[in-house]
């Protein structure tokens, strides 16, 4: 397949399809800078990461969404997409903590070959999986390596938030495109850093594998805690936040408020994840189980009077 780039991309050089990034965020960023011309068309998961959205703008894109709705599974409706330039997914799903269901990569690259859109997954939380699951990589789906890129991060498996280091693979001219940008934006990560990475990916399965089992245990401490408080939570298949309907249906942005102002409990309202993300708020897994079971105690102690005060808004 072959790739009509920015016209910034033209400037590229061959290179291997493999390159590191100054973290995932700055690779947004940098794709969309790539792939976009003024007035293209770019999809966005919705709901979905918010950090999509701001490459698109930068490059003069059109951003529109990719509707994930809960009847579907949080999964595309591919049959429904619009022709485009450029396709953000990301599984396991930030914010709902779904895993790619069975169809949706196949899903995707046939959709890239069919209107000749580049597809881009964000493989942030892959090895923060519940159950006895596994993560899906986009590039395991036959035809994949040919019509986009995946990109991972050590901030969630190894607990490097901060340090600013990221893998992008896939499709070789991409890749290219992808390392010009680079060299004219900023310079190669500090190489103690690189060191650092080379060792965490030296580390033993071991390391990732207690990651992911501390995230279901905290997974677990939350959730019950609110299903014995009435309110009930889907279970998200990874990732580190859980995705949850406002109890009794209502306004997100006043449910989140509520808590805040009652329970001294901080949730983000759906809507700042997308349109599709109305009714719902995130819920964060990045603290204890024992903080979040007290988060689960006081959200059940207010709940009663959120109720009563949704029904005198109804």
């Amino acid at each position: 397949m072959a790739f009509r780039l920015a016209t910034f991309g033209q400037l590229a050089r061959p290179i291997p399809d493999f390159d590191e990034s100054l973290g995932m965020k700055v690779a947004l960023q940098e794709i969309s800078l790539m792939v976009l011309n003024p007035g293209d068309l770019a999809l966005v998961a919705d709901p979905g990461y918010p950090d999509y959205w701001s490459g698109i703008a930068l490059a003069g894109g059109v951003r529109r969404s990719l509707p994930l709705r809960p009847e579907n599974g949080f999964q595309p409706a591919w049959a429904e997409a619009p022709s485009s330039r450029l396709v953000f997914l990301n599984y396991p799903h930030n914010p709902t903590g779904v895993l790619a269901g069975p169809v949706t990569f196949s899903g995707a690259v046939a959709y890239a070959r069919r209107v000749g859109a580049v597809i881009v997954h964000d493989l942030a939380y892959g090895d923060i999986v519940f159950d006895g699951r596994r993560g899906s990589s986009f590039l395991a789906e036959p035809g994949a390596r040919a019509v986009g890129l995946e990109l991972t991060s050590f901030s969630k498996s190894y607990n490097m938030a901060g340090w600013r280091l990221g893998l992008a693979a896939g499709a070789a001219e991409l890749i290219t495109g992808l390392e010009t940008i680079q060299d004219h934006l900023h310079c190669s990560q500090f190489g103690a850093i690189q060191e650092a990475g080379i060792a965490a990916l030296d580390s033993p399965p071991t390391v990732v594998a207690g990651q992911s089992f501390r995230y279901q245990e905290r997974r677990d401490a939350l959730i019950g805690g609110l299903e014995r408080a009435g309110w009930a939570v889907p279970r998200p298949g990874g990732g580190i936040f859980c995705w949850a309907p406002v109890p009794g249906g209502g306004d997100a942005v006043g449910f989140a408020d509520f808590l805040l102002e009652h329970a001294n409990v901080v949730v983000a309202p759906g809507v700042g994840f997308g349109s599709f993300g109305a009714g719902y708020v995130r819920l964060s897994l990045t603290a204890p189980s024992a903080r979040l079971q007290e988060a689960a105690r006081r959200i059940g102690d207010v709940l009663p009077a959120w109720q009563r005060v949704r029904g005198r808004d109804a």
